[in-house]
């Protein structure tokens, strides 16, 4: 679903808003990012791998292939459904600010159901400050930057950067091409050490 300015308005506006329900609704976003995950499921399936009651998994199903963000892979009963890839940027007002709404973001979404850490993270800092986060853990697991650069470039404490970061560790490596050679939890034991340092 990626979109260029050649795209009408109207196109455009209708894949914001799907996407947006996706992102307000994280048992759509999950559901989004199971099907993306597995590349072609009937409706059965989603039933057994989210155990959801078989009315309320076609419900959502309908609802993703309505929006537009999956779709039937086949017309033969049970129908198979894929995910269509879904890469939109939304810039903020100010035109200073900018992040892109992807599969590895909505999963991200979907994991607040789950994850109490991914929860208060986007209760604090919105799904772009989750955006955002997502990008600094890609970085910390190629291991080009540490949890107080985060800390420092986000103004959040350090611990708030480690604990997002290691909720946000399984996403990247399900969605990334990187190489187990990022921080592990044996290498930051010493977070707790950093801030008392930094008090």
């Amino acid at each position: 679903m990626s979109r260029t300015s050649t795209r009408a308005n109207g196109d455009i506006i209708r894949d914001f808003l799907s996407v947006a329900d996706l992102l307000e609704e994280p048992q759509l976003a999950q559901l989004y990012a199971y099907v993306a995950r597995e590349e072609g499921v009937t409706v059965q399936e989603v039933m057994d791998a989210l155990d959801l009651a078989q009315g309320t998994a076609y419900t959502y199903v309908n609802r993703l292939v309505d929006a537009g963000v999956i779709e039937t892979a086949t017309d033969k009963q049970p129908r198979t459904y894929v995910a269509r890839e879904i890469d939109l940027t939304v810039t903020a007002a100010d035109g200073a600010r900018e992040y892109t709404i992807t599969p590895a973001l909505i999963d991200a979404v979907a994991r607040r159901t789950t994850d109490d850490d991914i929860d208060t993270y986007i209760g604090r800092h919105g799904i772009a400050g989750l955006a955002t986060a997502l990008t600094y853990t890609v970085d910390r697991e190629r291991g080009e930057i540490t949890h107080r650069l985060m800390a420092r470039d986000l103004d959040i404490s350090p611990l708030a950067a480690e604990i997002i970061l290691q909720a946000l560790r399984p996403v990247v490596y399900e969605h990334f091409d990187i190489e187990e050679s990022g921080a592990s939890v044996a290498d930051i034991a010493g977070v707790d050490r950093d801030v008392v340092d930094d008090a």
